[in-house]
This record gives C-alpha cells, structure tokens and sequence, in this order.
C-alpha cells in the first residue's frame, strides 16, 4: 500500500496535495567579501543588533537564531514573500555595507496535514 502523505501516494490517488500559502521565510544569511576589520565591527554592529531588535519588536521578525557553525544569523521573518523579506533585512546596516546576504526560502502549513485531517472526517 502507498502512504498517501507522501507526494507519490497523494497522487497515485488522485488527490495531489493542494497549494498552500507562503506565512514565513527563512532567511538564511552568508557573509560576503572580506571579513570585518575591528574597527568596521565596532562601527557597524551596534546598528545592525539595534535595527534587528526593532525588526523584531515590530513583528517582522518572527525568531532569530546564530548559527552555531559562526556563519551568521537565522531569522524567520512574518513575510509573504522573499522580496519582502529582502527589503526588510538588506536594510539593516551589514546588508547596506555589502557584508551580509540571505537565501530566502518560503515556508507555509504543513500541507500533508490536509490529508490526515480528511482521512477522520
């Protein structure tokens, strides 16, 4: 028997799994060029942590996290749409500088869920 949450199963039965809206992106950063001098990070971080903590209080940025790794920041941002995540992160002052990018990667509801859900009506 197929299992009907994977893609394969879902269409085998006809049923492919329906579209659902893009709630979150995560942006995941990567820093460019060269590495910071001291004196470009004493310079430019206090306004980058500043302009993220009003990111986040003003509900763009949903969480945040540092890679454990060193290679810069995880923010989940309460966008539609990669675009509008990149212009509300590529403002901060790294992004400004050329220093910091992000790959943007749009999340939405767990669609396999919908299936679950209609298997105990």
């Amino acid at each position: 028997m197929e299992n009907p949450i994977t893609r394969e199963g879902a269409a085998s039965a006809q049923n492919p799994l329906p579209p659902v809206p893009t709630t979150k992106i995560l942006a995941i950063s990567h820093f460019m060029g060269t590495p910071m001098t001291p004196a470009q990070r004493a310079q430019i971080m206090p306004h980058e942590v500043h302009d993220t903590v009003n990111a986040y209080l003003a509900g763009k940025i949903d969480q945040w996290y540092f890679r454990t790794d060193g290679k810069g920041v995880v923010f989940i941002v309460n966008a539609s749409t990669p675009e509008e995540a990149k212009n509300i992160l590529e403002k901060f002052p790294l992004g400004q500088a050329g220093l910091m990018g992000f790959d943007y990667i749009p999340l939405g509801p767990l669609s396999p869920l919908r299936i679950i859900n209609d298997m105990v009506k």
